[in-house]
């Protein structure tokens, strides 16, 4: 079983509002139920938000999706590695082999994306996997259990990427046409640039 996590407990400074209640464009879902339609159509069906405990708008819009669950960030100021933290300490029960985490900023990663990089992972013996676009390394990525306490020790300071620097050789980079893997919508420039207007 590989779970999903949604990464929404940044404070999105650079947007100026919530990136995850910003719709995709001026009459689409949020980033938010497009992150999670995404991976629920990839296959997966055990799929949590990670916010912060504060962001109770987030929390009640996670709250009308069906089946998945808001998971309180209580460390948020740490940086992205706590979100993931947070998503192992929910999810790690006996029978699960990974941990598949998007950021809620990346709303344009394809469904079939996360199928085959699910799929490519659950057939290897990887430690990561992650999508990458003309050998860009981008999200999702899925974190097998066995750097589950890795990540978990990280340092702060660093975060994942001391986890991946140390088990690089050991990385299912799996190719993939889907620039979304690559596309950060964190300003409002690139909102606009993608969407055609600016973020209301």
């Amino acid at each position: 079983m590989i779970p999903g996590a949604v990464l929404a407990a940044g404070w999105s400074t650079r947007m100026g509002r919530s990136k995850a209640l910003l719709r995709a464009g001026l009459d689409g879902p949020t980033f938010v139920e497009t992150s999670v339609t995404t991976l629920r159509d990839a296959g997966l069906d055990d799929l949590l938000v990670v916010g912060r405990v504060e962001d109770e708008p987030l929390r009640s819009a996670v709250g009308a999706f069906d089946g998945v669950r808001f998971a309180d960030n209580r460390h948020a100021a740490e940086g992205q590695i706590s979100s993931i933290v947070t998503a192992i300490n929910v999810i790690d029960h006996p029978g699960v082999r990974g941990l598949l985490v998007l950021p809620v900023d990346q709303p344009l990663v394809r469904p079939s994306t996360v199928a085959e990089l699910v799929a490519r992972f659950s057939e290897s013996r990887a430690l990561i996997a992650r999508a990458c676009y003309t050998g860009r390394a981008g999200h999702p990525a899925i974190f097998d259990r066995r750097v589950f306490d890795e990540l978990r020790q990280a340092d702060r300071s660093l975060g994942a990427k001391a986890v991946l620097q140390r088990h690089r050789a050991s990385i299912l980079e799996v190719d993939t046409d889907d620039e979304g893997v690559v596309i950060d919508i964190d300003d409002p420039d690139t909102y606009q640039r993608i969407f055609g207007v600016l973020p209301e």
